[in-house]
């Protein structure tokens, strides 16, 4: 089924296909402005906004950089503003961008919902970072057999593993629960944490350790990933943490980081299992706190399904609007 918005017809999947006969082309408005606006157009602005990159936006919705860029410019040709301020290195929403943004991040899902619940069998979007925790794989299936509903998988880098942007239903985050997020959380399951070191010279003598412990790794420089990383320097105590050596906007640029020998990072130990670098020597960690892994979904409006998924697992309660 085609999802549009104004009458025009494109898939939902965030593709640039043509518009059908009676489309109407961008920078052309009816009497409600609406015209020329489709759902392709928002969730590429969506995409663009949250990644803050046509690049990085791009490859999260599988199209084409140009593609891209030319269903943001019809948007903003349709609705006659400027909604991204673009540089040769960042791109950042603009006023009237920070605007839309705030009003579609809460439609888009209920949106997407409505327009499924007339298709054929029911479908929950189940957003990860980085890697889906494999204890996901039995609850997945339980939850599909007892609901005869399906499970889609849906990566997405960003906090809210694209809950925010409508693109999942409900979400399986890693860390601490963002406090202003508007979602509710419970705990799914805890994960032990291990070092990434570097082979290089610099790191040499760390790699060639067994065990680490937590408290050590205050004295060498940390490389962060600040978009789904789940270990920062304020897990140390105030008196003794971590030098922060660099950020990454993502899980591959951490690994690359820490394989130059930027610095030490920390990951979980199942991510770390299912990750290999020919740079890079996972290390037992002891002593350290391990990762939270939590079910995420939006305190309004949630899917029915998500709703269902919601309470089938997890060995903790309900957390409340932002987690803990």
């Amino acid at each position: 089924m085609d999802e549009t918005v104004g009458g025009t017809g494109v898939t939902a999947g965030g593709t640039d296909v043509p518009a059908g006969a009676g489309s109407v082309p961008a920078g052309v408005r009816g009497a409600d402005g609406l015209d020329g606006v489709e759902l392709r157009h928002l969730r590429a602005f969506m995409a663009v906004a949250e990644e803050r990159s046509f690049t990085h936006a791009a490859d999260r919705l599988r199209v084409g950089q140009p593609a891209l860029t030319r269903t943001v410019r019809a948007l903003e040709e349709t609705l006659a503003t400027r909604l991204l301020d673009r540089t040769t290195r960042r791109v950042e929403p603009t006023e009237d961008g920070r605007r839309l943004y705030a009003e579609l991040a809460p439609l888009l899902p209920r949106l997407a919902a409505a327009l499924r619940a007339h298709g054929g069998q029911p479908v929950l979007r189940l957003g990860f970072t980085s890697l889906l925790p494999g204890a996901c794989a039995a609850l997945n299936a339980e939850f599909e057999a007892a609901t005869g509903a399906g499970v889609r998988l849906v990566r997405r880098d960003t906090p809210l593993a694209g809950l925010d942007t409508g693109e999942s239903d409900i979400a399986v985050l890693r860390g601490d629960a963002l406090p202003d997020a508007d979602v509710r959380t419970r705990v799914l399951l805890r994960e032990p944490r291990v070092a990434a070191v570097g082979r290089s010279a610099a790191a040499g003598a760390l790699a060639r350790r067994r065990v680490l412990d937590w408290a050590e790794l205050a004295d060498h420089p940390l490389v962060v990933n600040t978009v789904t990383g789940s270990t920062r320097p304020e897990l140390w105590p105030a008196d003794r943490r971590p030098r922060l050596a660099c950020t990454a906007d993502n899980f591959d640029e951490w690994l690359e980081a820490v394989a130059a020998g930027h610095g030490v990072g920390v990951a979980p130990q199942e991510v770390a299992e299912r990750h290999t670098h020919p740079g890079i020597r996972f290390v037992r960690l002891k002593n350290a706190p391990p990762v939270t892994v939590r079910l995420a979904l939006p305190t309004r409006g949630a899917h029915p399904l998500a709703e269902r998924f919601f309470g089938w697992g997890g060995t903790g309660g309900a957390e409340g609007r932002g987690g803990g």
